[in-house]
């Protein structure tokens, strides 16, 4: 049904679909909102801009010395991270995940490279962009995209120049297709964030299609008190915002509530509630978007039986079921839809009818949903 390579729990679940079971899946309308922009690059693209950079660098030559050694990674380092990739990740806890986009970072540090990234990214997820709605047949994960990032300065870009190269390839889509997220990384200052904000606001003025701003990055680092005022202000504009939040046992009550205060329309995985948070996160009906499979690789949840996707679907919750990264994930939005319909113990073994509520979940809490009432 499709060229992607699916690897382990939503390839376990795809396996046991019937051919008209992945046809509905493949059918259901559908909004992937919570998917990061370098965490999903096609590995085919990522080895395409590796190999060119090679082409540009000299291996065994000194670095560019005025290129800060943030984005000017050799391309020895680079290829090993393209081969780590290809070759799948084997995470022990969540901290891993972050020490793999080295190579990534390097590769889409120019506007060229970014603006050629982020294409194939739209285009595995909601096909190509002049292609006609019901044309996409199996090629298209979704009807609907939300693609979030966090705007990097390089020696060959500023942030707003990232933004605006993110947002030219979002808007070659209609609106009904696609949208940015311009997500804050909780390790921000206050200069930098500032910055993005004051960018993702000046963007929104100019009726360019940033629906939102994200709190992301490592889930312990950061001092949430700095970033406050910032997100406030977003939300102020009339952006939407969506909050990464107890993504690990180690997320304190104190940070869970501190972030809830913020305002949050959605929140990205809220794997740790505690009870507080819950009674708040029902109370005012905030979406949660669900990562099944990155969250069963980074074993925060053991078994998808524990998932804490049964406890707010049981409540008639909202909920958005969502890919995460699906480069070292090697998972798809149709494996995760698989992870629902799939007998016990590859899925969670729900009827049609419940995965088609909460397909219709997702399209109901998009962004551009609430904004422009599609």
């Amino acid at each position: 049904m499709s060229r992607r390579q699916i690897h382990g729990p939503p390839a376990s679940a795809l396996a046991r679909l019937t051919e008209e079971q992945r046809t509905f899946l493949q059918s259901l309308p559908k909004a992937e909102l919570h998917a990061h922009l370098n965490g999903c690059i096609p590995l085919a693209c990522l080895q395409e801009l590796a190999r060119t950079y090679v082409l540009d660098h000299d291996v065994c030559g000194p670095g560019d010395g005025d290129v800060d050694t943030d984005t000017d990674t050799d391309a020895v380092a680079i290829e090993s991270g393209i081969e780590a990739l290809k070759g799948g990740v084997e995470l022990e806890k969540l901290d891993d995940f972050f020490g793999l986009f080295r190579a990534v970072y390097a590769l889409t540090a120019s506007p060229e490279n970014l603006a050629i990234a982020t294409r194939a990214v739209l285009q595995d997820f909601v096909g190509e962009a002049l292609a006609k709605e019901e044309g996409e047949g199996e090629e298209r994960q979704c009807s609907y995209m939300e693609l979030r990032s966090t705007p990097r300065a390089t020696p060959l870009m500023s942030r707003r120049k990232y933004v605006e190269t993110v947002l030219d390839e979002v808007e070659r889509y209609p609106e009904e297709r696609a949208a940015y997220i311009l997500s804050l990384n909780r390790t921000m200052g206050p200069e930098v964030a500032s910055e993005c904000i004051d960018i993702a606001i000046e963007m929104k003025k100019a009726n360019r299609r940033i629906v939102a701003v994200d709190l992301c990055g490592e889930p312990l680092a950061g001092d949430m008190d700095l970033l406050e005022e910032y997100f406030r202000k977003a939300k102020q504009a009339g952006l939407g915002l969506t909050l990464h939040i107890a993504e690990t046992e180690q997320n304190t009550p104190e940070d869970t509530m501190k972030l809830l205060s913020f305002g949050p329309d959605r929140l990205g995985h809220a794997t740790f509630l505690n009870e507080e948070a819950k009674k708040y996160v029902l109370e005012h009906n905030i979406a949660i978007e669900i990562c099944l499979t990155s969250n069963l690789i980074c074993k925060t949840v053991k078994v998808l039986d524990d998932h804490h996707l049964n406890y707010h679907f049981s409540l008639n919750h909202p909920v958005a079921i969502c890919s995460d990264d699906t480069l070292p994930f090697r998972n798809s939005l149709l494996g995760e839809y698989a992870l629902l319909l799939a007998p016990k113990p590859y899925g969670l073994g729900m009827s049609e009818e419940d995965v088609r509520v909460i397909a219709k979940m997702s399209m109901d809490n998009r962004f551009v949903a609430r904004r422009a009432g599609l």
